[in-house]
């Protein structure tokens, strides 16, 4: 996934898209999720998980853009 994709991204994401800008299986997102170990913060809606893309982003060294 590419810089400008991952910042194009919206406020959440699924784990397959996390997974993908992590560079990772979603087989192993889900698992590194099950097990506590997953890399950014997660959200918990029922059965959904969501990941904020503003953790994302500070997982993969993505500092807050300014908009001067």
């Amino acid at each position: 996934m590419s810089l400008e994709e991952v910042l194009a991204l919206p406020v959440t994401v699924n784990v397959v898209t996390a997974a993908r800008a992590l560079g990772i299986g979603h087989n192993k997102a889900y698992d590194l999720i099950k097990a506590g170990q997953f890399p950014v913060r997660t959200l918990a809606m029922g059965s959904t998980v969501r990941i904020p893309t503003a953790a994302l982003w500070e997982a993969l060294g993505i500092g807050p853009l300014r908009h001067d």
